[in-house]
C-alpha cells in the first residue's frame, strides 16, 4: 500500500472517532496535507506532513506508516510522529490553559437571591418615583 485516503488514515490513527467525522473536519479546512488544504479523498503517503487543527491547538505530524484498519491506540501511535515545534507549542498552550483563571471564579456572589432581588426592586421603585 503506497497511498491511502486522508480521512481513512486519520480515522485509523485515532485522530477522529469516525471516518465521516474526519471527512467533515477535512471539509471545514481543519486538516492540511503538506501545507495545502485537503479533501477527504486526498491520498497521503509515508513522509507527508499533516496538520490537524482541534480546539485552539494545531498538531503537526509526519506520516510514518499507512494503515486502513483502526487498531488499538499503541499501534495507532506508530503511524505518525509529532514534530518537535508542534509538541512544544501544544505543551505551552496546555500550560497557559492550566495557569489561566476559571471564568466562573470572577463571579463573587453568583446569582441574586430572592431577598436581593426584592431589595433591587425596592431601590428601582425609589428612583422611579
Amino acid at each position: 500500500m503506497d497511498k491511502l485516503r486522508i480521512d481513512k488514515w486519520l480515522w485509523a490513527a485515532r485522530f477522529y472517532k469516525t471516518r465521516s467525522l474526519a471527512a467533515t473536519e477535512i471539509g471545514k479546512g481543519r486538516v492540511l496535507v503538506n501545507d495545502q488544504p485537503a479533501k477527504p479523498a486526498r491520498e497521503v503517503a509515508v513522509g507527508d506532513r499533516v496538520s490537524v487543527r482541534r480546539d485552539q491547538t494545531t498538531t503537526i505530524i509526519q506520516v510514518l506508516a499507512l494503515s486502513a484498519v483502526r487498531g488499538p491506540a499503541p499501534v495507532a501511535r506508530t503511524l505518525y510522529e509529532e514534530t518537535e515545534e508542534s509538541r512544544v507549542a501544544r505543551e505551552a498552550a496546555q500550560e497557559n490553559r492550566r495557569l489561566a483563571s476559571e471564568p466562573a471564579l470572577s463571579i463573587i456572589q453568583g446569582r441574586p437571591t430572592k431577598r436581593d432581588r426584592r431589595h433591587l426592586e425596592q431601590v428601582k421603585k425609589g428612583f422611579d418615583g
